[in-house]
């Protein structure tokens, strides 16, 4: 198996209008110059696979960044200056938001570097190397192994690998697997922990159309933000200090002015989360007929909640506005993939694809060795159990008191060690004394109630092969005779975790003899009943299944790639370095409808609604509309464009990536995909599939023109 996939990945590939579309995919850089430069070159890239990805010298990979964990930035400076989306920055510019200062309604803007605001726990980590270690990773891997065997024997060859390397707070390595374990690649980072908000535009701009228009084209968000790295005297990562200097990168972009035209060559550079690309059918039928429809209705009840109460008080607007959109952004998007889904007809597809491997492999359907069979049975078993696990992930993140009380845990348990660690126990004391101001600064106890109470309620009522937790089966049906809305009220009433200045003198007077305040609290006693229950009832059975699942999917992924030898295949994403290449495209949704291939900034003043908050307009930006004040940032045709849409496969994670020209200049900022292509991290569909692009010329003329921001301006290599 191991030669096959070698081979697989070093041959001579001949594309042809048969095999995969040159816009699909989300590619290694480390095999651009095998795979894929070609058929970019070939596609109107004018620049080598060397400039993008190099280890012997500085490349376009060197300007791109993981932001915070789960977005991409990108260096747009000699001085470390980062774009990345407003949403991306988002909890960031929220937690430095009050009544006095609400720069998620007005906005912020750093006269000079010393004003730029540190974000404790805000990382940028920047790849300074990728390496295939799949032979001494995959050594002594046996087909037909245990899959727990097998998993934990590479576990072992990671461990002894990443022993070879600095990996430490600052330099870091990590080994992913790709094509469901059937190669491993190591790539090391260095890890940036000072990086300082520079500036943001204010929401109507920033997050204009809201929710309201996520996932949905034609769009007019001005998604973006801006920070900046810092590093010490030898431009090394280090924690914030206030004398840390500009972090000066190897490589920066710079930034074209010149726009876009259909057909234009494109590609983005970044760090997509995850895709399921090679699923079986019944994969497919599971998420889009189980788990997502009750993941849909569990959020809608949250937001309905949360609007509700954000609607009638500016300062739960400010406390829950990134919490919100959290929510609402899966919940939107599951919406939009099941249409998707079923709109391509997605599961007959794979079926037919399956009816297609089976005949390849000469296995008739009711032959033992039948893979897909495998696959049914395997998914018969495990559904139930995957439902479980995913109600109790939303119901457990449903409301902020649990999750916080749920970090207590840890102080309870060294409290109660025979033998105890008191240097241990201080240090969790003063890592809990240090969350408290920050958990109640954005928490409202009537909107966490209301949420609780929901919550307990669909839990209540999800019925799975498990018994339910005791505080469900006996504590809530003895005492309160299973009435939700006296238990939610007796938790509430009754929690101490509820009072900041009790729970600032508890921790400021704790010894582990007082460690049964806490386990009788009625919240943590919720919690943990919930959590014990999920451990031993609910993990155990969902592990058992997904590594039979796991299993099963690595050798059809190799199965696969031997079918369709000669074919360019990509792995998943798995939040690693990747590129996607495609075009400006303009696409058709429906019969009847075409979209064009952008908006202006005349679509604002269309969309402009004083009365809807996700519409109203800033009066600085109608001026500026008004007298046309648009400078060099206008297009040729004398228009402020705002965002473009083009054929690259992304997915969660390519937020804030750059979205690079033929020549590798920055072009604009990634911030979405349309409505109509959200299924795409299960199926890619080119004729509907877009990335939805912050054109980078308005994303300029809001720091310039409407911010009065120059200096940042004068950072920025800009190319006309």
């Amino acid at each position: 198996m191991r030669k096959i996939f070698i081979s697989f990945l070093i041959g001579v590939f001949i594309l042809t209008s048969k095999l995969i579309s040159a816009k699909e995919g989300m590619w290694l850089p480390i095999l651009l110059q095998k795979l894929n430069a070609d058929e970019m070159q070939a596609m109107g890239m004018r620049i080598s696979a060397e400039e993008i990805y190099s280890l012997e010298k500085s490349s376009l990979k060197d300007a791109i960044v993981h932001f915070g964990g789960g977005c991409t930035a990108e260096l747009v400076s000699s001085q470390g200056l980062l774009l990345t989306n407003h949403h991306c920055g988002y909890r960031s510019i929220q937690k430095h938001s009050t009544l006095e200062h609400d720069y998620l309604t007005d906005g912020f803007w750093a006269p000079k570097m010393s004003d730029e605001l540190p974000n404790p726990g805000l990382t940028a980590k920047i790849m300074t190397s990728m390496i295939d270690v799949s032979d001494f990773v995959l050594d002594s891997v046996l087909e037909g192994m245990p899959e727990n065997q097998r998993q934990k024997l590479i576990a072992n060859h990671i461990a002894r690998l990443k022993k070879q390397y600095d990996n430490d707070q600052f330099h870091q390595v990590q080994v992913k697997a790709f094509y469901y374990g059937n190669q491993y690649i190591l790539m090391t980072y260095d890890v940036f922990y000072d990086v300082r908000l520079v500036g943001a535009p204010p929401s109507n701009i920033g997050k204009f159309g809201g929710d309201t228009d996520n996932w949905m084209w034609p769009r007019h968000t001005g998604d973006f933000s801006v920070f900046r790295i810092y590093a010490n005297d030898d431009n090394q990562p280090v924690d914030y200090n206030k004398n840390n200097r500009p972090y000066e990168p190897r490589q920066h972009l710079k930034i074209s002015l010149r726009g876009v035209e259909e057909g234009d060559f494109t590609m983005v550079f970044g760090y997509p989360g995850r895709t399921q690309e090679y699923l079986p059918s019944y994969a497919l039928e599971e998420i889009t007929e189980k788990v997502n429809p009750f993941r849909i209705e569990l959020r809608r009840q949250k937001l309905d909640i949360m609007a509700e109460a954000m609607n009638k008080s500016p300062q739960i607007r400010i406390q829950y506005s990134a919490k919100y959109a959290g929510v609402a952004n899966g919940w939107k998007k599951w919406i939009g993939e099941n249409k998707g889904i079923k709109r391509m007809n997605a599961v007959q597809i794979k079926k037919e694809q399956e009816k297609s491997f089976l005949e390849w492999r000469g296995i008739s359907d009711s032959q033992d060795n039948n893979i897909i069979n495998d696959f049914e049975n395997a998914y018969a078993e495990f559904t139930n159990w995957d439902m479980a696990y995913y109600y109790f992930v939303e119901t457990s993140y449903y409301h902020d008191l649990s999750r916080y009380v749920g970090s207590y845990s840890k102080l309870v348990e060294l409290s109660k060690e025979e033998k105890l660690d008191t240097a241990m126990i201080n240090k969790e004391i003063k890592r809990l004394s240090g969350t408290i101001d920050g958990f109640f600064k954005d928490y409202d106890k009537d909107v966490d109630k209301a949420l609780f109470l929901a919550s307990v309620r669909s839990y209540a009522q999800f019925s799975y092969d498990a018994p339910m937790p005791e505080v469900y089966s006996g504590y809530i049906h003895k005492k309160f005779k299973g009435d939700m809305e006296k238990y939610t009220d007796f938790v509430y009433s009754k929690s101490f975790f509820n009072d900041a200045i009790l729970l600032k003198d508890f921790l400021a007077d704790f010894s582990p003899s007082k460690v049964s305040k806490i386990e009788k609290d009625p919240m943590y006693a919720y919690v943990n009943s919930v959590k014990v229950n999920f451990q031993d009832s609910i993990l155990p059975p969902f592990l058992t299944y997904q590594h039979k699942i796991d299993s099963l999917q690595h050798l059809y992924m190799d199965l696969i790639m031997q079918k369709r030898k000669g074919e360019l295949i990509y792995p998943d994403a798995n939040s690693t370095l990747r590129i996607a290449y495609g075009k400006v495209e303009s696409y058709e949704p429906r019969d009847g409808v075409k979209y064009n291939y952008f908006t202006t900034l005349s679509g604002i003043m269309a969309k402009e609604n004083p009365n809807i908050y996700d519409y109203v307009v800033e009066p600085r930006l109608k001026e500026l509309y008004d007298s046309k004040d648009y400078e060099r940032y206008a297009d040729k045709d004398g228009k402020m464009h705002v965002c473009f849409i083009a054929s690259n496969h992304t997915t969660g994670g390519n937020s804030g990536s750059p979205v690079l020209n033929a020549d590798g200049h920055l072009i604009g900022l990634n911030f979405d995909r349309n409505w109509e292509g959200t299924m795409s991290d299960l199926m890619y569909d080119p004729d509907q599939c877009r990335n939805i692009t912050l054109d980078v010329r308005y994303c300029l003329f809001i720091i310039d023109k409407f911010a009065n921001a120059r200096r940042l301006i004068d950072e920025m290599d800009l190319v006309e």
